[in-house]
C-alpha cells in the first residue's frame, strides 16, 4: 500500500515530466515559427515540395503521439498535431501541383 510521502513523490515526478514535455512543446513552436518566417518568399514554393517529406514524418510522429495512451492531454495535442500536419501535407501538395502546372506546355 502507498503512503502519503510516496504518493506525493509520484505526483511531483509526474508533474515535473509534464512540465518538461510542455516546455519542449512550447520551445518547438517558437523555433518552428522562427525558421518558417526566415524563409524568403521566392524560395517558399520550391522548398514546399521538399518540406512535404518532412511533414509526412511529422504526421507519423503525430499519429504515434495521438495513439499513445499516456495522458488525455497528450492525446489531445497528438490529435491537434495530426490535423495540422495533414493540412500542411495537403496544402504542400496543392502548392507543388500548382507550381508544376506553370511549367506545362499550353495547348
Amino acid at each position: 500500500m502507498l503512503d502519503i510521502s510516496t504518493m506525493t513523490l509520484l505526483a511531483a515526478e509526474t508533474s515535473g515530466s509534464s512540465m518538461l514535455l510542455l516546455t519542449v512543446f512550447v520551445l518547438a513552436i517558437f523555433v518552428g515559427f522562427e525558421i518558417i518566417t526566415k524563409i524568403p518568399p521566392t524560395l517558399h514554393t520550391p522548398l514546399m515540395s521538399g518540406s512535404n517529406a518532412i511533414s509526412g514524418i511529422t504526421l507519423i510522429g503525430a499519429l504515434l503521439s495521438a495513439g499513445a495512451d499516456i495522458h488525455w492531454f497528450a492525446n489531445l495535442l497528438g490529435f491537434l498535431a495530426v490535423v495540422m500536419a495533414t493540412v500542411n501535407v495537403v496544402g504542400g501538395f496543392m502548392v507543388t501541383n500548382r507550381m508544376l502546372e506553370m511549367f506545362r506546355r499550353k495547348e
